[in-house]
């Protein structure tokens, strides 16, 4: 790992909110192309998903998800379980970043898209009783979106389209999910 990539792992933890964030963001701009580096990183950020501070376990998600086009071990199909977890935080914002992130997985290749698409469409169905159970819907439904925009998969596209038409509330799958402009 660089000096550049290493101090901004140093600024995560810094008081300077401005520093902090300024660190985050580099970090999520150098996942988005293949990191030399990821597995210096690895186990730290599987500690991190469970860590007392939601920003780590928040940080820990995303840059894992990120992270998981560098993963030619596969380590994410191992270690999936622990970042959907986060998805569940306690922490409702926490979960909702993690939960936005989670597509990039996908990006990874067939298997890892799979596990995405799995734990999706079971959540979708089977979350009811989750608090702002609508957002967590809609936020799915996005990050299927964002998917399909990457891979262009039509399968993902035909899952999403179901999965917005299984909405038994017309006025709320048309209000929220917008099924004509997500997947057109």
């Amino acid at each position: 790992m660089d000096s550049i990539i290493k101090t901004y792992f140093k600024n995560l933890e810094v008081k300077d909110k401005s520093l902090q964030v300024e660190a985050f963001q580099n970090i999520i701009n150098a996942t988005k192309v293949k990191a030399g580096w990821a597995y210096e990183v690895w186990d730290q950020l599987l500690e991190w998903l469970t860590d007392p501070d939601n920003h780590r376990r928040a940080r820990a998600a995303q840059f894992l998800a990120g992270l998981a086009i560098s993963d030619p071990d596969k380590r994410m199909l191992r270690d999936f379980p622990a970042l959907w977890e986060v998805t569940k935080d306690s922490k409702f914002v926490t979960a909702r970043h993690s939960l936005q992130s989670i597509w990039k997985v996908g990006l990874a290749g067939p298997e890892q898209r799979e596990i995405v698409l799995t734990h999706i469409i079971d959540r979708f169905k089977n979350g009811m009783n989750e608090k702002h159970y609508a957002l967590i819907r809609y936020d799915m439904i996005v990050s299927l979106r964002k998917l399909y925009d990457e891979v262009k998969d039509e399968h993902i596209k035909k899952i999403a389209m179901e999965l917005i038409e299984s909405e038994e509330d017309s006025k709320y799958q048309k209000k929220i999910f917008q099924p004509g402009k997500r997947f057109n």
